[in-house]
């Protein structure tokens, strides 16, 4: 069995490794081409170009890119024709990846699969419909997402949030890191994003917000755990952060993500971009505010048309809204510090909301990639 695979950011290419040990699991003599990132690589994908290519989000953040992103669209598409595969899945990354499927099915029939449905429950409902054109099964991580893809005419599978079956911290090493670095006071976790993009947009303001916590509370530690496509950028952006952060290296092996996934569950209150980050955060038991914010116009465009009252995902899955968001204009330092000192005060009020997110994503279920593998083979 052949299978060309499209991932184009970490999160993506976290997904598309485990679906591509699921489909191994299932197909022994399975082979991969495609696009991916080190994890997918670890599986034996030789990506065609560096994936970090595709990690662009917001209208404005896009356009300068354009032009080269046709061209990679139309390489990538005649490289899944030329593969002859059995199936193309696309993860994520929408405005690349459907691209390609839609070129692709101009021309062949190709079994499309798209894992992670587009979040036509936020914005654009009218995208499920478009979709339907071109691609054929949709793998979908949230589980109130599969009737707006069937209503569109695909089929569609709630194959569960992959982070639900990642491994906890244990106390001895949450404990272990906080001797290691020297922690005896409260720790914030900051994460602003994995995209170029956030992070020259959000570091500044987190940094006014991580200031005025510092002032109000003696003795907190910060500690940011980095993405390995923006290391070298996010360093930078932390040479005028307040205090000394602690910066936690990309999770590219067993022992970095360990390290990870310890001070996840070290932090008293994290500050994060809105994202898949949140999930990770509920994995943890680690109570959040989420602030994001993107140029002018693409905020415009996006408050016009959002869907719902919440962007969070730990919002949506639990159905409350006790996680506090701060997103465009309302992502203000002021405000998001206000947020950071009420969570640091009473860090238990989003326990349950944390619990039942990861309940309903899968938590203690078969493994999400092999699910996602299972709905490939039976499309198949």
């Amino acid at each position: 069995m052949k299978v060309f695979v499209i991932a184009g950011e970490p999160s993506g290419d976290a997904l598309g490794q485990s679906v591509m040990a699921g489909l191994r699991e299932l197909a022994p003599d399975v082979t991969f081409q495609g696009i991916g990132g080190p994890l997918m690589e670890s599986e034996g994908l030789r990506s065609q170009f560096d994936m970090a290519e595709l990690s662009l989000m917001g209208l404005v953040e896009i356009l300068p890119k354009y032009l080269h992103l046709k061209r990679r669209i139309a390489q990538t598409a005649e490289a899944v024709l030329a593969s002859e595969a059995d199936v193309l899945l696309t993860i994520d990354s929408p405005d690349f990846c459907l691209r390609v499927a839609k070129a692709v099915r101009a021309k062949s029939t190709i079994k499309t699969v798209h894992y992670v449905a587009p979040s036509v429950w936020a914005w654009r409902p009218g995208r499920a419909a478009k979709m339907a054109a071109y691609v054929d099964h949709v793998l979908a991580l949230l589980p109130f997402e599969p009737p707006y893809m069937t209503q569109a005419g695909m089929g569609c599978d709630f194959v569960g949030h992959p982070i639900s079956t990642h491994p906890r911290a244990t106390q001895a090493e949450v404990q272990s890191f906080r001797r290691q670095h020297r922690i005896t006071g409260p720790t914030v976790l900051a994460l602003p994003g994995s995209r170029a993009s956030e992070i020259r947009r959000l570091s500044p303001i987190f940094a006014d917000a991580l200031r005025r916590v510092m002032s109000e509370i003696d003795g907190v530690q910060i500690i940011v755990p980095v993405a390995g496509n923006v290391a070298s950028l996010a360093h930078q952006a932390m040479e005028d952060w307040p205090g000394r952060p602690i910066i936690i290296p990309p999770a590219f092996d067993e022992r970095s993500q360990t390290e990870k996934r310890a001070a996840f569950a070290a932090a008293d209150v994290a500050l994060a971009a809105s994202g898949t980050v949140s999930i990770e955060l509920a994995a943890a038991r680690t109570p959040m505010v989420i602030a994001y914010d993107m140029a002018w116009i693409s905020r415009t465009i996006m408050q016009r048309m959002l869907q719902t009252d919440t962007v969070t995902l730990v919002n949506l899955v639990s159905e409350s809204r006790v996680v506090p968001e701060f997103i465009g204009k309302n992502c203000r330092a002021d405000a998001i510090a206000d947020s950071l000192l009420a969570t640091l005060q009473n860090p238990d009020a989003q326990n349950h909301a944390l619990d039942l997110t990861m309940d309903r994503l899968g938590q203690g279920g078969e493994n999400p990639g092999l699910r996602a593998a299972r709905a490939i083979m039976r499309l198949l």
